[in-house]
């Protein structure tokens, strides 16, 4: 409110734009709230002294207010890149993508430049009334997400609104227009050359808000997943590997009901429970190749092999791509469960990941039950128990009894 009607007040339109007053009209919490106004981003940034620019793409102001940051966007345009002046500029890839959009114009222009209808949804301050273009009221009304303008153009200039378009019908239960759904499949490898870390953005938003399962089904409908996850998408159309889609798919259900819960979720999981099956294969390939690798050295060799492909489509940040590794290196340890290394692995730092996996691979068969009942019971047993357990208590008493100094010797 502070922001709308700061701009307002120095002359300017400012308008709630786009998921927040889509939201507030299905009677859903937003997320976050954006702002769209005729002021420059340098004009934003004369106003709040709390704010700052960003983006190549597409300048943008952000304005802080603690934690929490409000984005302010000026009105994008549709003039020509030759008729720009100045910063205003639109410069698209030979492939036709946007890679730089900096064109401002009226609110107008920029509804239209919006991906979907029902984005295309402001909210004025001046008279608190709703703007709506395109039909985006109707459209919110039926439950239908439709792209603006033709589909076909609107994904070559960016290819992320295919996955957008899978995580707006997941998220909000809305059926995809048929002329919005039917390019995606044959444009889906545009995916392929967007930048990683845009990628990783995109996951976040997919898998990490509450509604993970169901798009994951979209991507798999859409055929957008395999583009995400190449190693593993090129099996689950196998009806041999249903365990592994089942393993999947029980993973995402089960991130779903920890964010429900308030739980914290972590994207190194999902990313494992993803990329298991593929780095299972992997070591058995390398174990057949080279007898001079061992079960272990396989595993860990299938494990950086694997997340380093991976990290070519979406790039997995170091402080979850290592913990990932270690959650599926650990996975053969909870075969033993006697002496000193069954201990080690109770304490490692990575081993509640590694159980919740281990569980998930119970439940579609590929390990026993027992096996998850042992390391389920442990973990509720005192130390002194946990020993016992382990056949390790004796040697505990033993080892003490080496080390003690003899009678004389120096302290």
């Amino acid at each position: 409110m502070k922001v709308l009607y700061r701009l307002k007040d120095a002359g300017h339109q400012a308008f709630l734009v786009g998921g927040g007053v889509r939201d507030l009209l299905l009677g859903r919490r937003p997320k976050d709230f954006d702002i769209a106004t005729d002021a420059r981003p340098e004009q934003v940034r004369a106003l709040f002294s709390n704010s700052r620019l960003i983006g190549r793409r597409f300048r943008l102001a952000h304005i802080r207010f603690g934690r929490e940051i409000i984005e302010v966007a000026t009105f994008r345009g549709t003039t020509p890149a030759s008729a720009g002046d100045g910063d205003d500029t639109q410069v698209f890839h030979a492939s036709g993508r946007i890679i730089a959009d900096n064109v401002y114009g009226t609110i107008e222009e920029d509804a239209w430049r919006r991906d979907f209808t029902i984005n295309a949804l402001y909210y004025n301050i001046a008279d608190y009334s709703i703007w709506a273009f395109a039909d985006g009221l109707t459209d919110l009304k039926s439950r239908q997400l439709r792209l603006i303008g033709d589909p076909a153009r609107r994904y070559t200039e960016d290819p992320v609104r295919m996955l957008r378009a899978a995580r707006f019908a997941a998220k909000l239960g809305f059926t995809l227009h048929p002329d919005s759904a039917a390019p995606i499949p044959e444009m889906a490898s545009l995916l392929d050359d967007v930048p990683p870390a845009r990628l990783f953005d995109e996951f976040l938003k997919m898998f990490q808000s509450g509604h993970a399962l169901q798009s994951y089904r979209c991507l798999r409908e859409l055929g957008l997943f395999h583009h995400l996850f190449p190693d593993t998408g090129y099996w689950l159309d196998d009806p041999e590997n249903n365990a592994d889609a089942q393993l999947i798919e029980q993973a995402l259900e089960n991130t779903d009901k920890r964010i429900a819960e308030d739980k914290s979720v972590t994207p190194m999981f999902l990313f494992g429970a993803f990329l298991w099956r593929a780095v299972r294969e992997r070591t058995e390939q390398i174990k057949n190749e080279s007898a001079d690798f061992s079960a272990m050295e396989a595993l860990i060799e299938a494990t950086v092999e694997i997340s380093m492909r991976q990290a070519q489509r979406i790039a997995l940040p170091r402080r979850f791509g290592f913990p990932m590794r270690e959650m599926l290196q650990l996975q053969p340890r909870f075969d033993t469960r006697r002496g000193r290394r069954a201990m080690n692995l109770l304490s490692h730092r990575r081993f509640r990941a590694a159980y919740d996996l281990m569980l998930l691979r119970v439940s579609v068969g590929e390990v026993d039950q027992e096996v998850a009942d042992f390391w389920t019971n442990i973990q509720e047993q005192s130390a002194e128990e946990q020993r016992d357990t382990l056949g390790l208590s004796g040697r505990r008493r033993r080892s003490a009894k080496k080390r003690r100094p003899e009678s004389g010797s120096p302290s």
